[in-house]
């Protein structure tokens, strides 16, 4: 009896061995079939965009640091202007940070609101959630730069039209962000409100934001990282900020690669410092310590 047991036993194991190893060689065979297809994929890509290219990859690449080398020499020569430069684009600086700050602050308020109505269990009209959220989806997938340039034509230049582009995709991106977390925050406080008679508002005010509030900042200060670089990218399509005289300073050519080169470097350092501050105190709220 105990033979048979043990019989029995191994050819139950070796019979999940089989099924073990048949599993394993499926999944080989899909991941280098995703492979294949995955460079196949990347191989003819290349080669559409390169056949529409105004150039050619393969003829200009090793011609890719000549614009570096002459930005770079010419800034070099001159490098005795360079902090009077700095100083004349320093309120174009500010100019840009302002936007990315007033953006952020207005696409997280509508972020906040636009979630909670999105968030199952929290939803002020339950029925309407997939609307929100088709709505987010709307606002994240539509680029800022486009909906700048349509704000541009009816608004003109100005730093007005990037700050609503900028805060209109924010109100997408962290809308989708401020869900997911309202999605694990605890139900019960606002149960316990709502026992009482509270209101929706003040349920959401005093059930919910406070346990999502950290998580709330620690995406915002993200975002707001984004927003400084999309501020700038906006300034070459006339939206304004440092990146308006970017393009100003890069259009004249030769002659002005010193004044592309001070705001290169205003940039990065503005990029950096924000991104060392905000990277701080997102490591602080995420860990639950006071800021």
């Amino acid at each position: 009896m105990a033979e048979l047991s043990a019989d029995g036993g191994g050819t139950r194991a070796e019979h999940i061995r089989a099924e073990y190893m048949e599993m394993t060689r499926r999944k080989r065979l899909y991941s280098g079939i995703l492979l294949v297809v995955f460079v196949a994929l990347m191989v003819s890509g290349f080669m559409l965009a390169d056949s529409r290219n105004a150039g050619g990859f393969w003829d200009g690449w090793h011609n890719i640091l000549d614009f570096p080398a002459q930005v770079w020499g010419e800034a070099w020569e001159k490098a005795g202007e360079l902090p009077g430069h700095l100083l004349t684009f320093l309120p174009a600086l500010i100019e840009t940070v302002n936007i990315a700050a007033a953006s952020t602050l207005l696409g997280g308020l509508g972020a906040i609101v636009i979630s909670l109505l999105a968030t199952r269990g929290m939803a002020r009209w339950p029925r309407l959630i997939p609307v929100f959220r088709r709505m987010m989806d709307i606002m994240r997938a539509i680029p800022e730069i486009v909906i700048a340039l349509v704000l541009i034509f009816v608004l003109g230049g100005g730093p007005v039209p990037a700050m609503i582009a900028i805060a209109f995709h924010t109100v997408g991106a962290l809308g989708k962000l401020f869900s997911e977390v309202n999605e694990n925050a605890s139900l019960k406080p606002v149960e316990g409100l709502q026992s009482v008679g509270a209101s929706w508002s003040q349920r959401m005010l005093l059930g919910v934001i406070p346990q999502v509030s950290p998580n709330y900042l620690s995406y915002a200060l993200l975002r707001f990282e984004i927003n400084i670089r999309a501020s700038a990218i906006l300034g070459f399509v006339g939206a304004g900020g440092i990146g308006y005289e970017l393009k100003n300073a890069m259009s004249w050519g030769q002659g002005k690669f010193d004044e592309a080169a001070a705001i290169f470097i205003l940039l990065f350092l503005t990029i950096m410092f924000f991104d060392q501050i905000s990277s701080y105190y997102r490591d602080r709220l995420t860990r639950g310590r006071p800021l």
